[in-house]
């Protein structure tokens, strides 16, 4: 598994837990917003900057006094094939892990659902199934089914998770978001995310005006009380 990040302590990426955040090199989609545009390569430009797994789990084993959990994102953690043993090295040290994922790769989150390795999920909905192309840049009707399929998944599961989507006007209008939250179940989160132009992918990307997620997020939560609604920015 290619590391290319750590971030030792963090109350924001884990829901109620303290943890650190291990960030995995390469993802195959294309979203023009995305915020982490460094990690989109599969090869990093200077691989000198790779973590060893030894010495972030080294580190977890020193500080799992103040770290509760890990939660692994990117990237796209899933595309590495040795994810699920690293995951096993850092449950073995007694720690919680999250994964967030783009639900490229449903065989693996399958796995991990199975063995009860991962103990929350984040997985971003682009947008609605027939527009998802748009966003992440890949035109591939199976990748599509297989985002769908790791959806289902994880919404079936037993394992406490999330769904979220990043807003950018140029893509989202308030009804695509109303048929996403239309496809959640009885009790699940949902945040709503303010797209972010101080760094990106696509680099010319068009600033448009934000939409009012809080009057859509009120909405939401006027039709769906079932649901916990949160704005992210």
């Amino acid at each position: 598994m290619i590391i290319s990040g750590f971030q030792p302590l963090s109350l924001l990426d884990y829901p109620g837990i303290v943890c650190s955040i291990i960030f995995t090199q390469g993802c195959p989609f294309r979203c023009g917003y995305c915020h982490n545009p460094e990690l989109i390569p599969l090869k990093a430009p200077d691989i000198t900057t790779y973590l060893k797994q030894e010495v972030i789990l080294e580190h977890l084993h020193r500080r799992k006094h103040i770290v509760e959990g890990v939660c692994i994102t990117g990237g796209e953690p899933t595309i590495h094939h040795d994810l699920p043993d690293f995951i096993l090295k850092v449950k073995r040290l007694g720690l919680l892990v999250k994964l967030d994922t783009n639900g490229i790769s449903p065989r693996v989150v399958e796995l991990l659902i199975k063995e009860k390795m991962v103990d929350f999920f984040a997985m971003d909905i682009k947008h609605t199934w027939e527009r998802y192309s748009e966003v992440i840049g890949i035109r591939q009707k199976h990748v599509v089914d297989n985002c769908r399929e790791t959806f289902n998944l994880i919404q079936n599961s037993t394992i406490p998770h999330e769904f979220r989507t990043t807003v950018y006007s140029g893509f989202h209008e308030k009804e695509d978001l109303d048929l996403i939250v239309d496809q959640l179940n009885v009790g699940e989160h949902y945040a709503l995310q303010s797209i972010r132009y101080d760094k990106m992918f696509q680099q010319n990307l068009p600033q448009k005006k934000q939409l009012d997620l809080e009057h859509i997020a009120n909405e939401m939560r006027a039709r769906r009380p079932d649901l916990t609604i949160e704005i992210r920015t």
